[in-house]
């Protein structure tokens, strides 16, 4: 993903409500299905909206972020440019949204309340930070993709904390953290890698535990496989896959490929309630050229669209 730098980038998306700022679904149903978080590009923000069709259609967004005064980070809203991920964690009883944007901004912020960041940085727009994980000592993990890097910032010593341990990675894309193995998963360009983060919270040591090359050129997104420990979602320029932590191997071969396996798939990510997977990826014609304005569901198969939406990435939001 580029930044944009032209007009097209000042684009919002009209008409959406804010409902409250905590999710409100009407239906139990509704509450199994739980909701879906955005990376909105044209308006710039994090949206959260019920995974409904008609929450879709009628722009119903149950809770929307992005930095400014009143949360306290006007003074790193010059790096939020092209919010590039989003993501629902869990430490010491506490939810809390990561998210970071091409322009160099990653933070950690409470969720729903949205202010007094747990941490937040500008990581550097010329890095162009394309994912963020929350480790257990509550230091965090941000990839950047033009930096060639994976950092660990020591956020447990503070809000603002930009001391950091660094790991070269061409290309990073994705982190994600693997409580059974203990290690941080990190995806670039052209491999996977495990690393154990060693050391202590105040001076972290990174060590490459495990390599190995994707499949396919143009490594993207990085999940866990809900309640299959052995699994790792990979997505690549040319397709999505499963990694086996056991095997070593990647597979296409996996249940509802034909609706998930497709070239330039930004996101995936599988609800852990119901099992339903969702993904989003480039849609042909949309004014950006690495967005789209509809997500697929598998399992069962739908789509939920946001007419005029530039969503990068898409994720279920289950808390």
């Amino acid at each position: 993903m580029k930044i944009m730098r032209n007009s097209l980038t000042a684009l919002a998306v009209v008409g959406l409500s804010v409902a409250a700022s905590a999710p409100a679904v009407a239906d139990a149903a509704a509450r199994d299905r739980g909701s879906i978080v955005i990376t909105e590009q044209a308006s710039k923000r994090i949206l959260v909206l019920p995974a409904d069709r008609a929450s879709w259609q009628d722009r119903k967004v149950s809770w929307s972020w992005a930095p400014n005064a009143a949360n306290g980070l006007a003074d790193l809203a010059g790096s939020w440019s092209n919010p590039s991920d989003a993501k629902l964690a869990e430490r010491q009883g506490e939810k809390y949204l990561l998210t970071s944007a091409s322009g160099g901004f990653a933070a950690v912020v409470p969720y729903p309340a949205g202010d007094r960041a747990y941490w937040a940085a500008n990581v550097g727009g010329s890095a162009n930070p394309h994912s963020i994980e929350l480790l257990p000592d509550g230091n965090v993990a941000v990839a950047a993709s033009t930096g060639g890097w994976v950092r660990i910032y020591t956020a447990s010593q503070g809000q603002r904390s930009t001391t950091y341990a660094e790991y070269p990675l061409v290309g990073a894309h994705g982190v994600v953290w693997d409580a059974g193995r203990n290690v941080l998963w990190a995806l670039g360009t052209d491999a996977l890698v495990a690393v154990s983060v060693g050391g202590t919270p105040a001076a972290p040591v990174i060590t490459e535990q495990r390599r190995v090359p994707v499949p396919s050129k143009g490594g993207h997104d990085l999940q866990l496989v809900p309640h299959r420990p052995d699994l790792l979602w990979v997505t690549t320029e040319a397709g999505v896959y499963q990694f086996s932590k056991t095997s070593g191997g990647f597979t296409q071969r996996f249940a509802g490929a034909r609706e998930i396996d497709r070239p330039h798939v930004k996101s995936v990510s599988t609800n852990p309630r119901t099992g339903q997977i969702l993904t989003a990826s480039i849609q042909d014609g949309h004014l950006c050229t690495w967005c789209t304005d509809t997500v697929r569901l598998a399992f069962p198969r739908a789509e939920l669209a946001l007419h005029g939406a530039w969503i990068y990435k898409a994720r279920w939001w289950i808390g």
